[in-house]
């Protein structure tokens, strides 16, 4: 089993106390980093709003998480 990163870590822990449950998490992540390819230069704001038109609803990133999903993201390219 691969180790995480200290920011994926994070970011996941982070999720969870946002009231994420800890089983879908890795498929938050992964949709998140998919939006963040497509979409470099948008903030968090955006990210939510397109997220929760996506059905996930519980999303509620603020500023701080969008900088640790970015810097995952930049990290597993």
């Amino acid at each position: 089993m691969a180790l995480l990163s200290d920011n994926k870590q994070l970011l996941m822990s982070r999720l969870e106390m946002k009231g994420l449950e800890k089983s879908i998490i890795p498929g938050f992540i992964w949709m998140l980093n998919r939006w963040l390819r497509d979409n470099p230069n948008r903030n968090h704001l955006e990210a939510n709003q397109r997220l929760q038109s996506l059905g996930w609803d519980d999303s509620d990133l603020d500023y701080h998480m969008m900088q640790f999903a970015i810097e995952n993201f930049e990290a597993e390219q």
